[in-house]
């Protein structure tokens, strides 16, 4: 009987040394900057802080006019190009068969395969810059890259955008529904956790399953001992906020 105690002690002392809360902050799992990749005045903005959007969601648009003039002229090169295209296949065609028959010269028939060649090259061209610009219209319009709720705006209708070296932030997105909590823990205490590992969260009065995403390998800037950021990863239906404390109850 005496021996069953101490057992139990034995495993229940085990198992107090071993797990450990550790206090930690809430990061996003995934926080992205979004600017215009063209340049333009912003024609509207469809989100504001706080709102969840979903992946392809348009977040706001920039006045595209002038680029869909361009692809309007292009398109209209096309057809010019595609009949003039047709007629020096036919000539070619035509060239051909004469010269089989020996009525026109090898010098004919090397014209009109340059200018069948020259013709199918210039709408190649065209039909090139067309998708380019079907491109850049496209470009006017800022989607969202996944469900995310949305952090930051910065950007009102009738701001004018540059797209260059170092773009505008227009828009900060964070990905909804799933959540870090960040911690730092000495390099001992790391060694007796793996990436993917089952864990749990507090945060606010609510407990969350998650798991170890990363382990660092560097120090982080700590006081003291040397100590490695530790990232765990869980959802959550709630909208939580970064900063929040937190605790980690590790194994």
């Amino acid at each position: 009987m005496k021996n069953f105690i101490w057992a139990t002690v034995a495993v229940i002392f085990s198992q107090t040394l071993w797990a450990a809360d550790a206090p930690a902050v809430l990061q996003w799992s995934h926080r992205v900057e979004l600017s215009a990749p063209v340049s333009g005045v912003v024609q509207q903005v469809n989100v504001g802080v706080g709102e969840l959007v979903k992946k392809g969601q348009v977040l706001l648009a920039l006045d595209g006019a002038l680029y869909q003039a361009k692809v309007a002229e292009i398109q209209a090169g096309i057809i010019r190009l595609e009949a003039e295209a047709a007629e020096a296949k036919r000539d070619l065609v035509r060239v051909e068969e004469l010269y089989v028959r020996t009525v026109v010269a090898t010098a004919d028939l090397d014209q009109a395969k340059l200018r069948n060649t020259r013709a199918e090259s210039m709408l190649a061209e065209a039909r090139a810059n067309l998708r380019q610009n079907k491109k850049i219209l496209d470009d006017t319009l800022i989607r969202a890259p996944f469900d995310a709720v949305v952090v930051v705006r910065q950007v009102e209708p009738g701001m004018s955008v540059a797209a260059g070296l170092q773009p505008q932030i227009l828009l900060i997105l964070a990905k909804s529904g799933e959540m870090l909590a960040r911690l730092y823990l000495p390099a001992a205490q790391l060694e007796k956790l793996k990436v993917g590992q089952a864990v749990s969260v507090t945060s606010g009065g609510q407990s969350y399953a998650g798991n170890i995403k990363s382990l660092g390998l560097e120090p982080g800037k700590r006081e003291g001992e040397a100590s490695y950021q530790v990232d765990v990863a869980f959802t959550s239906k709630e909208q939580l906020r970064a900063g929040a404390a937190a605790v980690v109850k590790l194994p």
